[in-house]
Order: C-alpha cells, then sequence, then structure tokens
C-alpha cells in the first residue's frame, strides 16, 4: 500500500484549493433563470393596454413595449437572462406609460366635451332668460 507523506500531501494543498475554487466560480458562472415573472408581467401589461384600446392614443410606447417584449424573448434563447429581464421591465413600463397616456386622454376628451356642454347650457340659459344673466 502507498502512503503519501506529509510533504506530498502539502504539495497536494495548492491544487485542491485551485480546483475547489475553480467549481465554485464555474458554478457561480452558469447561466442565470428564465426572468419568467417579468416576462409574464409585460406580457399582462401589454394585454391589458391593448384591451384598453391604448394604440388609439398612445400607440407609440405601446409599440415599444411590444417590441421590447419580443427583445427580451429573444435575450431568452441567446441566454441572456440579464438582459432579457431588463428588457421585460422596460416592456411593462411602457405598457404602463402607454395605458397611463391614454387614460389621461381619455379624461381630456371628457372634460373637454363637458366644458362644450356647459357652454352650450349657458348660450341656452342666455336665449331663454333674454339675456340677462
Amino acid at each position: 500500500m502507498n502512503k503519501i507523506s506529509m510533504r506530498e500531501k502539502a504539495g497536494l494543498m495548492p491544487l485542491i484549493t485551485v480546483c475547489a475554487i475553480c467549481t465554485v466560480l464555474a458554478g457561480c458562472a452558469s447561466t442565470p433563470k428564465a426572468p419568467n415573472e417579468a416576462l409574464q408581467a409585460a406580457e399582462l401589461a401589454i394585454a391589458n393596454a391593448e384591451q384598453d384600446r391604448v394604440a388609439d392614443y398612445a400607440s407609440p410606447e405601446l409599440g415599444e413595449a411590444r417590441d421590447k417584449l419580443t427583445a427580451a424573448r429573444i435575450a431568452v434563447v441567446e441566454k441572456e437572462m440579464v438582459r432579457a429581464a431588463r428588457l421585460a421591465e422596460q416592456a411593462r413600463v411602457d405598457a404602463e406609460l402607454a395605458s397611463a397616456k391614454a387614460k389621461a386622454a381619455k379624461a381630456q376628451e371628457v372634460n373637454e366635451q363637458l366644458d362644450k356642454n356647459i357652454n352650450t347650457l349657458q348660450q341656452e340659459l342666455q336665449r331663454n332668460s333674454g339675456g340677462s344673466l
């Protein structure tokens, strides 16, 4: 039976240490998981925006959201998970911005219509009261 001397053991320690460090680093360097939650959140935000007919009011922002979601999916295929997560998050934010802009535009239209109605009512009142308002 071959016995390893203390001197030989001491010589192997740096090699064992290097191997252990390489193993740990290899584990850290592995591809992270796909950002499924971020992708789903972006998809949901885009679907909600489409359902709210955002394209009528904020088409460029909705288009950006769609483009970024597509780019995020491509990044997943290319195993670029950090980039995919960032793009998915940007897609969600763009879709939410499109929804917010659309809601603001719709509210502005309602306000303008109310102003028109108020003006019409005031004119009617003036006509009916002989202009003494």
